[in-house]
Formats: C-alpha cells, structure tokens, sequence
C-alpha cells in the first residue's frame, strides 16, 4: 500500500524555514528546496519576476513548495531533462 510520504517534507529546523514571505507553514513543502523548474526559464509556470540582470526572482512563488505539487513537477521531468544542455 502505497501511502506517499515521499512527497512531502517540511525541515521545520531549518534556519531559512520558510524561506518565502507568507507562505503557510502548515503547507510548505521542502523537497524541492531548489526549484527543478528554475531552468525552464518562463515556462516553468511559477510566479516569478525578471530582475534587471535577467534572473528570476522566485521569492513570491509557492509553485514547488505546496503540498500537491510534488506529482506536477514529476509529471515535468521530461521537459525538464529535455531544456538541460547536451554536452
């Protein structure tokens, strides 16, 4: 019986935890800590801004830390592994 612990984790112990401004921290979800959505660039689907540099600022987005995203972001693995360069 499958009971999919493996898609959450909240490190409440962490010294950044949350690390974003009004997030829910009954809600946050830490396992995707550094986004695998970052290098789609925007197609990632967050919310996020440009700064002057062109980097994205992630700051206000929750795409990857709410509790059903998990299957989202694994569904996107493909995409993901398809925007990595090639060497």
């Amino acid at each position: 019986m499958l009971t999919e612990h493996y898609s959450y984790f909240s490190h409440r112990e962490c010294e950044y935890f949350p690390c974003h401004p009004g997030a829910d921290p009954e809600n946050f979800n830490c396992l995707f800590c550094y986004c695998p959505l970052y290098l789609l660039g925007p197609r990632c689907g967050g919310s996020f801004t440009l700064l002057p540099d062109g980097r994205k600022d992630c700051g206000g987005c929750l795409y990857p830390h709410r509790r059903e995203g998990y299957g989202e972001i694994v569904r996107r693995y493909g995409e993901i592994a398809g925007a990595m360069p090639k060497e």
